[in-house]
C-alpha cells in the first residue's frame, strides 16, 4: 500500500487529507506547529481550517519536519498555495525527493520563478518528469468535506496515475485520468485568473447575461492559450476509457471537468476566493486591501503576472486576461478595463 506525505494543512490539503483517510489509508503529514499538532490530536481535527471535519488521528503521524514526511512516505502530496511553494520546500536538501511519486495539488505558478511546478522540482530537486502527478478538477474544499459528489482528474504517465487515483476514490468523490499534466496545470492556472474577472464584473454589477459571454470567452481565451503552448486538447469531441473498479476513466476532451468545468465553478460558486478576491475589487477595494479583508490566497493574483509573463513567449491572443493583470498590477480602474473587455467579446 502506498503511503502518502503530505505537506499543506489549508483547507483544500485538509479535504484531501480525508480522501486518504476515509479510505483508511494512513498518512504522513506536515503541520508547522507543535501547537496545531496537539490540537489537532486532541480534537480531532484541524485547528485553522474545515474545522468541522473529524480524522481517525491514528492514521495519522502528525510533524513539523517536512523532510521527515517526506523521508517516511512514497508519494509526497504538496498542497500548499503556489505563493508558499518556496518557503515550504527551503532548506531542502536537492536530492530529497529521489524515489519519491510527487502528487501536485498546486493550482498556481512559482512565482518569481514563473514556471509550473514539476520545472521547479526539476530543477532544483531533480524530480523527473515520470515520477511527477498531478491532482486537479473543479473540487471546492467545502463540498468535498461535506461529502457532495465531485470529480478529479488524476494526470501522469504510465500505470502510477491509476493506482494513485484508486487511493483517493470514494462513494463521493469520483477519479478521472488523464496524459495531460502540462495543458491541466495551465487550466487550473487560467480559470483563477478568468474567476477573478467574473467576481469583478459582479462588483460592477454587470448581470449573468454579460457573465455568460464573459466566461464563454474565457473558456475560449484558455484553450486559445492551450493550444499555442504545444497542448493538444481536444475541442468538440468526447473520449473516454472506462478502468478498475473504481471507474477511472481517462479524459481528453476540453469540455471535460479538468479544463471547462473548472472554470465554470470558479467564476460562479461563492465558495470561489478568486470570485470573492475580485468582486471586491469590482466594488472599490484596493489590491492590498482586498488581500487584508479575505486573510486567505487567491491564486489568481499571482497567477495574472506569471502569465502574462509567460505569454510574452508563447503570443496567445490574451485581451481579457491582459485587462484582468492591467487592474491587478497596473493600476487601471477597473470599469476602464471592462470597457475594453466588452469591445473584444463575441
Amino acid at each position: 500500500m502506498m503511503k502518502f506525505g503530505l505537506l499543506g494543512s489549508g483547507s483544500w490539503g485538509t479535504a484531501l487529507a480525508k480522501l486518504l483517510t476515509d479510505n483508511h489509508h494512513s498518512i504522513n503529514w506536515w503541520l508547522r506547529s507543535d501547537e496545531n499538532i496537539i490540537s489537532f490530536k486532541s480534537r480531532h481535527h484541524n485547528p485553522q481550517y474545515l474545522r468541522h471535519v473529524i480524522f481517525d488521528t491514528s492514521l495519522i503521524q502528525f510533524s513539523t519536519s517536512a523532510e521527515e514526511v517526506i523521508r517516511s512516505s512514497d508519494v509526497i502530496l504538496i498542497a500548499v498555495p503556489s505563493a508558499f511553494v518556496k518557503d515550504a520546500l527551503a532548506g531542502l536538501g536537492s536530492n530529497v525527493f529521489s524515489g519519491k511519486k510527487i502528487l501536485s495539488a498546486v493550482k498556481g505558478i512559482v512565482p518569481g520563478e514563473n514556471v509550473l511546478l514539476n520545472d521547479y522540482l526539476e530543477k532544483y530537486f531533480n524530480v523527473l518528469f515520470a515520477d511527477y502527478f498531478t491532482v486537479l478538477g473543479p473540487c471546492h474544499a467545502e463540498e468535498v468535506a461535506a461529502e457532495k459528489l465531485s470529480y478529479l482528474t488524476f494526470s501522469g504517465k504510465g500505470g502510477d496515475a491509476e493506482k494513485i487515483a484508486a487511493c483517493f476514490a470514494t462513494p463521493y468523490l469520483k477519479t478521472l485520468q488523464n496524459t495531460d499534466i502540462i495543458g491541466a496545470q495551465y487550466a487550473a492556472i487560467l480559470k483563477n485568473i478568468y474567476a477573478i474577472g467574473a467576481g469583478m464584473a459582479h462588483g460592477l454589477e454587470y448581470g449573468d447575461n454579460f457573465l455568460s459571454v464573459l466566461i464563454a470567452n474565457s473558456a475560449d481565451e484558455m484553450a486559445g492559450f492551450l493550444r499555442k503552448s504545444g497542448q493538444n486538447v481536444k475541442v468538440g469531441s468526447i473520449e473516454h476509457v472506462a478502468a478498475t473498479r473504481n471507474k477511472n476513466r481517462t479524459v481528453t476532451n476540453y469540455a471535460a471537468s479538468v479544463y471547462l468545468g473548472d472554470l465554470l465553478v470558479t467564476c460562479y460558486s461563492l465558495y470561489s476566493r478568486n470570485r470573492t478576491f475580485g468582486n471586491m475589487i469590482g466594488k472599490g477595494y484596493s489590491v492590498a486591501t482586498a488581500q487584508l479583508e479575505m486573510n486567505m490566497v487567491a491564486e489568481g493574483y499571482n497567477a495574472s503576472k506569471c502569465i502574462h509573463i509567460i505569454n510574452e513567449r508563447v503570443q496567445a491572443q490574451m485581451p481579457i486576461a491582459g485587462s484582468i493583470y492591467d487592474v491587478l498590477w497596473q493600476g487601471k480602474r477597473p470599469e476602464e478595463a471592462f470597457e475594453k473587455i466588452e469591445s473584444v467579446l463575441v
